[in-house]
């Protein structure tokens, strides 16, 4: 079932893991609609079920790293959709079909910026929308409530998961830059509010 998290933004949840913990894509419905990541393969009649219920088709896809769980569904609804798709330079999968754009820290795809937040994964982005006060976060961080914290704060990826928590720790730095007031995470639940704050005080925890 399709949550709609803010105007025109809604949280696709494709499948729930242990512990209560979240599978999702987001889909962007303003402008020229925008899928961000596709879920697993085995999920995408969840997706393609979501979408329908929201009533408005993706145009474009933005893949924000090369983990299975989001790029797993990618040829199954490029196909379904047609869609425009931008993937990270730095990933190395083979995807089918050729992405149309391969984007980097820096680059613009239509409101968003792209900015490479590595620890994680080596590919990783976060894509920022300052105009509308959103950040949709990757795998840069997930919600805290994903470690049994409670929800409405930001916590690194679980270490078993990430190639360097050093690393994505230190990446996080990068996103301090930007104000966004939503922080759309694909694992535990988002942060819907004074997001970029709270990335900021966790970042600058006292005693650092």
């Amino acid at each position: 079932m399709p949550t709609q998290v803010t105007d025109h933004v809604y949280d696709i949840t494709c499948r729930e893991g242990p512990e209560g913990d979240r599978y999702r894509v987001y889909l962007f419905t303003d402008g020229t609609p925008t899928l961000f990541d596709t879920g697993f393969a085995d999920t995408v009649d969840t997706v393609r079920a979501a979408i329908d219920e929201i009533g408005v088709e993706p145009k474009r896809l933005v893949v924000t790293h090369s983990d299975g769980d989001h790029v797993g569904g990618y040829s199954s609804l490029v196909d379904t959709y047609d869609l425009e798709t931008w993937v990270p330079t730095r990933t190395d999968d083979e995807l089918t079909p050729e992405p149309t754009h391969r984007y980097q820290g820096g680059d613009t795809i239509g409101r968003f910026t792209a900015v490479h937040v590595p620890g994680h994964a080596p590919d990783n982005h976060a894509l920022v929308d300052e105009e509308a006060g959103i950040a949709v976060l990757g795998d840069a961080v997930s919600g805290a409530d994903q470690r049994g914290l409670p929800s409405g704060q930001f916590h690194l990826p679980p270490a078993v998961y990430s190639q360097s928590l050093n690393q994505a720790e230190e990446s996080l730095e990068r996103l301090l830059s930007y104000e966004f007031d939503v922080g759309l995470v694909f694992h535990g639940s988002s942060v819907i509010e004074n997001a970029s704050d709270k990335l900021d005080r966790y970042v600058n925890f006292p005693g650092k």
